[in-house]
């Protein structure tokens, strides 16, 4: 059972106390907060592990509470890199890029299933190594050893520089989710402002072009428009 603490900041006092039922009874020690000088006290005093942030609060825009906690706020200290999960009123995508460029790691719309804002919540503290990875991967054809970073297809070594192995990493942690460009292009380079690039694509290209050439097919799929997934979903 996870022992992880989350800060839930939402001002819908239904939704805020389901949640925290929800999340207490799969083991995560939740932090409620109404209110932004509630937010702020608790990620500063009990470094949560995770945040969940509505993006609508009558209290203030959403968006510009989660970039505050990445930029910070003069004499206040708290974890800028915590991973964070903002909660969408509506699945306009526009909404969605807004979060991300942000600083969201993921951006679940209502109404969600409870199931899949569980899971993303562990991917992303996977992401951030919170949660103890698996020493050993294995996707179909594809085996990844992490403490020493080797890759093999059908028990052959695949070499990888270094962000086509992170890629690859970060895809085989939930191999049939469509991962995002923006999710991608934060947790494998880092980055917190989302411009014009193709080195996402470019690493993809390669990395699928390599694992083919081993041997395995059909890994690395680009959704159009979205981003990429490992595998394809099971019939």
């Amino acid at each position: 059972m996870s022992t992880e603490s989350v800060l839930l900041i939402d001002d819908d006092a239904p939704a805020r106390a389901y949640l925290e039922r929800q999340l207490a009874e799969d083991g995560f020690a939740v932090l409620a907060a109404g209110e932004t000088r509630d937010a702020f006290a608790l990620a500063e005093t009990e470094n949560p592990d995770v945040v969940l942030l509505g993006a609508t609060l009558s209290f203030g825009s959403g968006f510009e509470v989660c970039r505050a906690l990445r930029s910070g706020e003069e004499g206040r200290r708290w974890n800028r890199d915590v991973p964070l999960i903002m909660l969408g009123e509506t699945d306009d995508p526009v909404e969605r890029v807004r979060g991300l460029t942000r600083g969201a790691d993921d951006f679940v719309s209502r109404p969600f299933a409870y199931d899949e804002l569980l899971a993303r919540m562990r991917a992303v503290l996977r992401r951030a190594g919170t949660c103890a990875p698996s020493e050993r991967i294995e996707i179909g054809e594809i085996e990844i050893v992490r403490p020493s970073r080797i890759v093999r297809v059908q028990g052959e070594p695949v070499v990888l520089a270094a962000k086509e192995y992170e890629l690859l990493v970060a895809l085989a942690a939930e191999p049939e989710r469509v991962f995002t460009k923006e999710e991608l292009l934060r947790s494998v380079w880092g980055f917190r402002s989302l411009g014009r690039t193709r080195t996402l694509d470019s690493h993809a290209s390669r990395l699928r072009r390599k694992l083919q050439l081993n041997g395995a097919e059909d890994y690395v799929i680009n959704v159009w428009g979205v981003g990429y997934r490992l595998v394809q979903p099971l019939d």
